[in-house]
Protein backbone atom coordinates (compact mmCIF):
# COMPACT_ATOMS: atom_id res chain seq x y z
CA UNK A 1 0.00 0.00 0.00
CA UNK A 2 1.39 3.13 -1.15
CA UNK A 3 0.87 6.19 1.60
CA UNK A 4 1.07 9.77 0.94
CA UNK A 5 2.40 12.21 3.64
CA UNK A 6 1.87 16.45 3.48
CA UNK A 7 3.90 18.81 4.43
CA UNK A 8 6.80 16.04 4.27
CA UNK A 9 10.33 17.93 2.58
CA UNK A 10 10.71 16.47 -1.17
CA UNK A 11 13.74 15.19 -2.12
CA UNK A 12 14.55 14.74 -5.92
CA UNK A 13 17.05 11.97 -7.13
CA UNK A 14 18.67 10.85 -10.14
CA UNK A 15 19.91 7.76 -10.28
CA UNK A 16 23.15 7.06 -12.74
CA UNK A 17 25.76 4.18 -13.73
CA UNK A 18 26.96 1.70 -16.74
CA UNK A 19 24.61 -0.87 -18.03
CA UNK A 20 23.43 -3.41 -16.23
CA UNK A 21 24.51 -1.86 -13.25
CA UNK A 22 21.20 -2.31 -11.33
CA UNK A 23 19.44 1.06 -11.19
CA UNK A 24 16.07 -0.48 -12.09
CA UNK A 25 16.06 -2.92 -10.12
CA UNK A 26 17.90 -0.60 -7.15
CA UNK A 27 14.82 1.57 -7.36
CA UNK A 28 12.23 -1.35 -7.87
CA UNK A 29 14.23 -2.46 -4.49
CA UNK A 30 13.61 0.72 -2.48
CA UNK A 31 9.76 0.61 -3.22
CA UNK A 32 9.13 -2.98 -2.92
CA UNK A 33 10.97 -2.54 0.60
CA UNK A 34 9.61 0.75 1.59
CA UNK A 35 6.09 -0.63 0.81
CA UNK A 36 5.41 2.29 -1.98
CA UNK A 37 4.41 -0.23 -4.26
CA UNK A 38 0.07 -1.32 -5.34
CA UNK A 39 -0.46 -4.56 -5.08
CA UNK A 40 -1.78 -4.59 -9.26
CA UNK A 41 1.91 -3.14 -9.66
CA UNK A 42 3.18 -6.09 -8.16
CA UNK A 43 0.64 -8.92 -10.35
CA UNK A 44 1.76 -7.23 -13.69
CA UNK A 45 5.70 -7.36 -12.56
CA UNK A 46 4.94 -11.29 -11.69
CA UNK A 47 3.22 -12.02 -14.79
CA UNK A 48 5.96 -9.95 -16.53
CA UNK A 49 8.93 -11.93 -15.17
CA UNK A 50 7.17 -15.44 -15.74
CA UNK A 51 6.64 -14.56 -19.30
CA UNK A 52 10.43 -13.42 -19.64
CA UNK A 53 11.63 -16.99 -18.01
CA UNK A 54 12.40 -15.86 -14.35
CA UNK A 55 12.04 -17.86 -11.68
CA UNK A 56 11.49 -15.17 -9.18
CA UNK A 57 10.22 -11.70 -9.66
CA UNK A 58 12.19 -9.22 -11.44
CA UNK A 59 11.93 -5.85 -9.50
CA UNK A 60 13.86 -3.99 -12.14
CA UNK A 61 10.29 -4.36 -14.37
CA UNK A 62 8.95 -1.79 -11.47
CA UNK A 63 10.15 1.25 -13.02
CA UNK A 64 10.86 -0.21 -16.73
CA UNK A 65 7.82 1.40 -18.41
CA UNK A 66 8.48 1.07 -21.91
CA UNK A 67 7.14 -1.92 -23.60
CA UNK A 68 10.65 -2.04 -25.61
CA UNK A 69 12.66 -1.51 -22.07
CA UNK A 70 11.07 -4.10 -20.73
CA UNK A 71 11.35 -6.80 -23.51
CA UNK A 72 15.39 -5.47 -23.98
CA UNK A 73 15.55 -5.24 -19.61
CA UNK A 74 16.79 -2.05 -20.13
CA UNK A 75 16.29 1.91 -19.70
CA UNK A 76 16.05 3.81 -22.51
CA UNK A 77 13.90 7.33 -21.06
CA UNK A 78 13.99 8.94 -17.87
CA UNK A 79 11.14 7.05 -15.99
CA UNK A 80 10.18 8.97 -13.21
CA UNK A 81 8.76 7.45 -10.04
CA UNK A 82 7.16 9.12 -7.30
CA UNK A 83 7.03 7.33 -3.53
CA UNK A 84 6.79 8.62 0.07
CA UNK A 85 7.63 7.38 3.50
CA UNK A 86 6.81 9.27 6.69
CA UNK A 87 10.02 11.44 6.68
CA UNK A 88 9.67 12.58 3.45
CA UNK A 89 8.71 12.51 -0.42
CA UNK A 90 10.77 11.64 -2.99
CA UNK A 91 10.77 11.94 -6.77
CA UNK A 92 13.39 9.46 -8.55
CA UNK A 93 14.65 10.08 -12.35
CA UNK A 94 16.03 6.73 -13.29
CA UNK A 95 18.15 7.59 -15.80
CA UNK A 96 19.71 5.06 -19.02
CA UNK A 97 23.16 3.78 -18.66
CA UNK A 98 24.21 3.50 -22.40
CA UNK A 99 26.21 6.19 -23.11
CA UNK A 100 24.12 7.33 -26.58
CA UNK A 101 21.81 8.12 -23.97
CA UNK A 102 24.00 10.36 -21.44
CA UNK A 103 22.00 13.22 -22.71
CA UNK A 104 18.78 12.01 -20.61
CA UNK A 105 20.95 11.68 -17.60
CA UNK A 106 21.98 15.31 -17.91
CA UNK A 107 17.89 15.72 -18.03
CA UNK A 108 16.92 13.55 -15.09
CA UNK A 109 19.62 15.21 -12.97
CA UNK A 110 19.34 19.21 -13.18
CA UNK A 111 16.95 19.67 -11.03
CA UNK A 112 18.29 16.70 -8.48
CA UNK A 113 19.23 17.13 -4.48
CA UNK A 114 21.33 13.87 -5.01
CA UNK A 115 22.75 11.53 -7.52
CA UNK A 116 22.88 7.65 -6.83
CA UNK A 117 25.70 6.38 -8.88
CA UNK A 118 26.09 2.82 -9.20
CA UNK A 119 29.25 0.71 -9.60
CA UNK A 120 29.09 -3.00 -10.31
CA UNK A 121 31.68 -4.57 -7.46
CA UNK A 122 33.07 -6.61 -10.46
CA UNK A 123 34.10 -4.11 -12.71
CA UNK A 124 35.19 -1.30 -10.17
CA UNK A 125 34.75 1.90 -12.07
CA UNK A 126 34.58 2.33 -15.06
CA UNK A 127 34.05 4.81 -18.21
CA UNK A 128 29.99 5.19 -18.00
CA UNK A 129 31.03 5.71 -13.74
CA UNK A 130 33.46 8.55 -14.74
CA UNK A 131 31.43 10.16 -17.27
CA UNK A 132 28.27 10.06 -14.57
CA UNK A 133 30.53 11.73 -11.57
CA UNK A 134 31.32 14.43 -14.26
CA UNK A 135 28.37 15.09 -15.50
CA UNK A 136 26.94 15.00 -11.63
CA UNK A 137 30.02 17.78 -10.77
CA UNK A 138 29.20 20.08 -13.70
CA UNK A 139 25.31 20.17 -12.48
CA UNK A 140 26.62 20.75 -9.05
CA UNK A 141 24.31 17.95 -7.42
CA UNK A 142 24.99 18.56 -3.45
CA UNK A 143 24.70 14.91 -2.95
CA UNK A 144 26.61 12.10 -4.31
CA UNK A 145 25.83 8.66 -3.08
CA UNK A 146 28.16 5.81 -4.63
CA UNK A 147 26.30 2.62 -4.45
CA UNK A 148 28.65 -0.35 -4.78
CA UNK A 149 26.36 -2.79 -5.97
CA UNK A 150 26.04 -6.48 -6.62
CA UNK A 151 28.03 -7.13 -3.35
CA UNK A 152 26.55 -10.85 -3.27
CA UNK A 153 28.74 -11.50 -6.36
CA UNK A 154 31.85 -11.00 -4.45
CA UNK A 155 31.24 -12.64 -1.53
CA UNK A 156 30.63 -9.54 0.41
CA UNK A 157 34.42 -9.06 0.39
CA UNK A 158 35.42 -5.47 2.37
CA UNK A 159 38.57 -5.79 0.45
CA UNK A 160 36.59 -5.41 -3.05
CA UNK A 161 34.75 -2.66 -1.63
CA UNK A 162 37.60 -1.12 -0.67
CA UNK A 163 39.65 -0.95 -3.74
CA UNK A 164 36.00 0.81 -5.46
CA UNK A 165 35.63 3.33 -2.79
CA UNK A 166 39.70 4.17 -2.98
CA UNK A 167 39.54 4.48 -7.10
CA UNK A 168 36.44 6.30 -7.07
CA UNK A 169 37.89 8.81 -4.58
CA UNK A 170 41.53 9.12 -6.31
CA UNK A 171 38.95 10.32 -9.33
CA UNK A 172 36.33 12.88 -7.53
CA UNK A 173 39.45 14.53 -6.09
CA UNK A 174 39.29 16.46 -9.38
CA UNK A 175 36.13 17.10 -9.49
CA UNK A 176 34.13 19.92 -7.54
CA UNK A 177 31.95 17.34 -5.47
CA UNK A 178 31.06 18.17 -1.81
CA UNK A 179 29.40 15.68 -0.30
CA UNK A 180 30.04 11.88 -1.21
CA UNK A 181 28.79 9.39 0.34
CA UNK A 182 29.72 5.07 -0.43
CA UNK A 183 27.18 2.54 0.46
CA UNK A 184 27.64 -1.36 -0.32
CA UNK A 185 24.76 -2.98 -1.48
CA UNK A 186 23.27 -5.93 -3.43
CA UNK A 187 20.07 -4.72 -5.07
CA UNK A 188 18.63 -8.26 -5.63
CA UNK A 189 19.00 -9.52 -2.35
CA UNK A 190 18.08 -5.96 -0.61
CA UNK A 191 21.17 -5.51 1.57
CA UNK A 192 21.54 -1.89 3.12
CA UNK A 193 18.82 -0.86 0.62
CA UNK A 194 16.40 -0.52 3.37
CA UNK A 195 17.41 -2.63 5.55
CA UNK A 196 20.67 -3.58 7.29
CA UNK A 197 22.86 -6.56 6.10
CA UNK A 198 23.78 -9.31 7.87
CA UNK A 199 26.67 -9.94 5.41
CA UNK A 200 28.06 -6.57 5.62
CA UNK A 201 29.11 -6.34 9.42
CA UNK A 202 32.34 -4.31 8.40
CA UNK A 203 30.15 -1.47 6.86
CA UNK A 204 29.17 0.42 10.24
CA UNK A 205 27.42 3.70 7.99
CA UNK A 206 23.72 4.01 7.02
CA UNK A 207 21.21 2.06 4.57
CA UNK A 208 20.27 3.74 1.61
CA UNK A 209 17.20 4.44 2.89
CA UNK A 210 18.28 5.95 5.93
CA UNK A 211 20.54 8.27 4.42
CA UNK A 212 18.15 9.37 1.88
CA UNK A 213 15.24 10.03 4.69
CA UNK A 214 18.01 12.15 6.07
CA UNK A 215 20.21 13.87 4.24
CA UNK A 216 20.26 17.35 4.90
CA UNK A 217 19.05 19.13 1.69
CA UNK A 218 17.29 22.62 3.20
CA UNK A 219 19.99 25.20 2.43
CA UNK A 220 20.67 23.42 -1.27
CA UNK A 221 18.87 26.01 -2.66
CA UNK A 222 20.18 29.73 -2.71
CA UNK A 223 18.17 32.21 -0.14
CA UNK A 224 20.38 35.01 -0.15
CA UNK A 225 20.65 36.17 -3.79
CA UNK A 226 16.66 37.77 -5.32
CA UNK A 227 15.86 36.49 -8.36
CA UNK A 228 12.19 36.01 -9.12
CA UNK A 229 12.09 35.53 -13.34
CA UNK A 230 8.35 36.83 -14.37
CA UNK A 231 6.40 34.17 -16.16
CA UNK A 232 3.27 35.31 -16.76
CA UNK A 233 1.07 38.76 -16.10
CA UNK A 234 -1.97 38.04 -14.32
CA UNK A 235 -5.01 40.81 -15.62
CA UNK A 236 -8.49 38.69 -14.82
CA UNK A 237 -9.96 41.83 -15.96
CA UNK A 238 -13.02 40.66 -13.37
CA UNK A 239 -15.43 43.21 -11.18
CA UNK A 240 -14.16 41.24 -7.95
CA UNK A 241 -10.87 41.87 -9.41
CA UNK A 242 -10.85 45.18 -11.06
CA UNK A 243 -7.57 46.46 -10.49
CA UNK A 244 -5.53 43.39 -9.84
CA UNK A 245 -2.29 43.12 -11.31
CA UNK A 246 -0.17 40.54 -10.38
CA UNK A 247 3.46 38.59 -11.66
CA UNK A 248 3.51 34.95 -11.44
CA UNK A 249 6.32 32.70 -11.71
CA UNK A 250 8.74 30.72 -9.48
CA UNK A 251 11.44 31.92 -7.38
CA UNK A 252 14.27 31.37 -8.06
CA UNK A 253 16.33 32.59 -5.41
CA UNK A 254 16.41 34.60 -2.34
CA UNK A 255 13.51 35.15 0.22
CA UNK A 256 10.87 37.89 -0.76
CA UNK A 257 8.99 39.28 1.70
CA UNK A 258 5.84 41.86 1.70
CA UNK A 259 7.47 45.14 2.10
CA UNK A 260 10.73 44.34 0.12
CA UNK A 261 11.83 46.69 -2.26
CA UNK A 262 12.51 45.29 -5.22
CA UNK A 263 14.80 46.12 -8.81
CA UNK A 264 12.99 45.23 -12.46
CA UNK A 265 15.37 44.45 -15.16
CA UNK A 266 16.00 45.34 -17.57
CA UNK A 267 14.07 48.73 -16.96
CA UNK A 268 15.46 49.88 -13.80
CA UNK A 269 12.94 50.57 -11.81
CA UNK A 270 12.18 50.06 -8.46
CA UNK A 271 9.09 49.55 -6.14
CA UNK A 272 8.03 47.73 -3.59
CA UNK A 273 6.00 44.39 -2.81
CA UNK A 274 2.60 44.87 -2.14
CA UNK A 275 1.47 41.51 -1.42
CA UNK A 276 2.63 37.63 -2.40
CA UNK A 277 -0.04 35.43 -3.54
CA UNK A 278 -0.01 31.80 -3.56
CA UNK A 279 -2.60 29.06 -4.46
CA UNK A 280 -3.53 28.56 -1.22
CA UNK A 281 -3.81 32.65 -0.47
CA UNK A 282 -1.55 35.39 0.71
CA UNK A 283 1.93 34.53 2.44
CA UNK A 284 4.28 36.99 4.17
CA UNK A 285 7.02 35.22 2.08
CA UNK A 286 7.86 33.81 -0.53
CA UNK A 287 11.45 30.96 -0.91
CA UNK A 288 13.07 28.72 -3.62
CA UNK A 289 10.97 26.88 -5.26
CA UNK A 290 7.97 28.06 -4.30
CA UNK A 291 5.43 29.48 -7.57
CA UNK A 292 3.70 32.60 -6.63
CA UNK A 293 2.18 35.85 -7.55
CA UNK A 294 3.97 39.27 -6.70
CA UNK A 295 1.70 42.13 -6.69
CA UNK A 296 3.83 45.85 -6.28
CA UNK A 297 2.92 48.59 -4.88
CA UNK A 298 3.58 50.61 -8.16
CA UNK A 299 1.95 50.58 -11.35
CA UNK A 300 5.26 49.72 -13.12
CA UNK A 301 5.69 48.07 -16.86
CA UNK A 302 6.48 44.25 -16.02
CA UNK A 303 6.28 41.55 -18.75
CA UNK A 304 7.37 38.22 -19.30
CA UNK A 305 10.95 37.66 -19.17
CA UNK A 306 11.73 40.45 -16.56
CA UNK A 307 12.99 39.66 -13.46
CA UNK A 308 12.86 41.44 -9.92
CA UNK A 309 15.82 41.75 -7.90
CA UNK A 310 17.11 43.43 -5.40
CA UNK A 311 18.63 46.68 -5.38
CA UNK A 312 22.44 46.24 -3.85
CA UNK A 313 22.26 42.11 -5.36
CA UNK A 314 22.10 41.97 -9.09
CA UNK A 315 22.69 39.23 -11.75
CA UNK A 316 25.01 39.90 -14.16
CA UNK A 317 23.35 41.70 -17.78
CA UNK A 318 25.51 40.05 -20.46
CA UNK A 319 25.52 39.02 -23.92
CA UNK A 320 29.13 37.48 -24.07
CA UNK A 321 28.01 34.21 -22.14
CA UNK A 322 30.91 31.57 -21.16
CA UNK A 323 29.31 28.26 -20.39
CA UNK A 324 30.00 24.25 -20.46
CA UNK A 325 27.71 22.39 -22.17
CA UNK A 326 26.79 18.83 -22.85
CA UNK A 327 25.81 18.38 -26.53
CA UNK A 328 22.85 16.16 -27.15
CA UNK A 329 22.37 15.41 -30.82
CA UNK A 330 24.18 13.59 -33.71
CA UNK A 331 24.80 17.06 -35.80
CA UNK A 332 27.97 18.49 -34.39
CA UNK A 333 28.23 21.92 -32.54
CA UNK A 334 29.04 24.63 -35.35
CA UNK A 335 31.17 27.11 -34.72
CA UNK A 336 29.17 30.57 -35.58
CA UNK A 337 25.98 28.27 -35.63
CA UNK A 338 22.96 30.35 -34.97
CA UNK A 339 20.86 28.81 -32.06
CA UNK A 340 17.68 29.71 -30.12
CA UNK A 341 18.85 29.86 -26.40
CA UNK A 342 16.09 29.15 -23.59
CA UNK A 343 17.32 31.08 -20.10
CA UNK A 344 14.46 31.50 -16.98
CA UNK A 345 11.38 32.61 -18.79
CA UNK A 346 13.33 34.52 -21.90
CA UNK A 347 14.26 33.46 -24.79
CA UNK A 348 16.69 35.34 -27.39
CA UNK A 349 18.79 33.91 -30.63
CA UNK A 350 22.86 33.28 -30.12
CA UNK A 351 25.71 32.83 -32.52
CA UNK A 352 28.45 30.30 -31.18
CA UNK A 353 31.47 32.55 -30.80
CA UNK A 354 33.93 30.71 -29.94
CA UNK A 355 35.09 27.26 -28.91
CA UNK A 356 37.45 27.00 -26.40
CA UNK A 357 37.94 23.34 -25.47
CA UNK A 358 36.59 19.70 -25.63
CA UNK A 359 36.49 18.34 -22.33
CA UNK A 360 38.12 14.59 -21.88
CA UNK A 361 35.72 12.99 -19.53
CA UNK A 362 38.25 10.28 -18.40
CA UNK A 363 41.00 12.56 -17.46
CA UNK A 364 39.70 15.74 -17.38
CA UNK A 365 42.01 17.00 -19.56
CA UNK A 366 40.80 19.70 -21.85
CA UNK A 367 41.68 19.48 -25.11
CA UNK A 368 42.32 22.00 -26.91
CA UNK A 369 43.28 20.25 -30.47
CA UNK A 370 40.19 18.79 -31.65
CA UNK A 371 37.35 21.28 -31.32
CA UNK A 372 34.86 18.76 -32.94
CA UNK A 373 31.52 18.97 -30.79
CA UNK A 374 29.57 15.85 -31.31
CA UNK A 375 26.83 14.30 -29.48
CA UNK A 376 27.32 14.01 -25.41
CA UNK A 377 30.39 15.82 -25.40
CA UNK A 378 31.26 18.22 -23.15
CA UNK A 379 32.63 21.57 -23.87
CA UNK A 380 33.48 24.85 -22.90
CA UNK A 381 31.53 28.06 -25.72
CA UNK A 382 31.35 31.55 -25.72
CA UNK A 383 27.78 32.50 -26.93
CA UNK A 384 26.58 36.01 -27.90
CA UNK A 385 23.14 36.44 -27.40
CA UNK A 386 20.93 39.04 -29.44
CA UNK A 387 19.64 40.56 -26.38
CA UNK A 388 20.96 40.48 -22.78
CA UNK A 389 20.38 38.26 -20.15
CA UNK A 390 20.49 38.31 -16.40
CA UNK A 391 22.79 35.70 -15.23
CA UNK A 392 24.63 34.31 -12.52
CA UNK A 393 27.06 31.52 -12.85
CA UNK A 394 25.62 28.01 -12.30
CA UNK A 395 27.75 27.16 -9.27
CA UNK A 396 26.00 30.15 -7.40
CA UNK A 397 22.13 29.59 -8.94
CA UNK A 398 21.30 26.18 -10.72
CA UNK A 399 18.46 28.06 -12.30
CA UNK A 400 19.78 31.37 -13.39
CA UNK A 401 22.99 29.73 -14.48
CA UNK A 402 21.37 27.23 -16.85
CA UNK A 403 20.82 27.86 -20.32
CA UNK A 404 19.06 25.62 -23.05
CA UNK A 405 20.16 25.77 -26.98
CA UNK A 406 17.38 25.06 -29.48
CA UNK A 407 17.78 24.27 -32.86
CA UNK A 408 15.93 27.22 -34.94
CA UNK A 409 14.94 24.83 -37.49
CA UNK A 410 13.53 21.65 -36.24
CA UNK A 411 12.79 22.89 -32.49
CA UNK A 412 14.37 20.11 -30.87
CA UNK A 413 16.87 20.92 -27.96
CA UNK A 414 20.41 20.22 -29.01
CA UNK A 415 22.22 21.42 -25.80
CA UNK A 416 21.88 21.95 -22.21
CA UNK A 417 24.50 24.72 -20.78
CA UNK A 418 25.80 25.76 -17.03
CA UNK A 419 27.29 29.18 -17.17
CA UNK A 420 30.56 29.84 -15.99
Amino acid sequence: MAFKYENSELLRFTTAGSVDDGKSTLIGRLLYDSKSVYQDQLDAVEASSLRRGESEMNLALLTDGLKAEREQGITIDVAYRYFSTPKRKFIIADTPGHIQYTRNMVTGASTANAALVLVDARNGVVEQTRRHATIASLLQIPHLVVCINKMDLVDYSQEVYDKVKSDFEKFAAKLDVKDVHFIPISALNGDNVVHRSENTRWYEGPTLMYYLENVHIASDHNFIDVRFPVQYVIRPNTDEFHDYRGYAGRVAGGIMKKGDKVVILPSGFTSKIAKIDTIDGEVPEAFPPQSVTILLEDDVDVSRGDMLVRENNQPRVEQDIELMVCWFIDRPLQLKGKYTVRHTTQEARCIIKDIRYRLNINTLHRDIENKEIKMNDIARVVIRTTKPLFVDAYRKNRITGSIILVDEGTNETVGAGMII
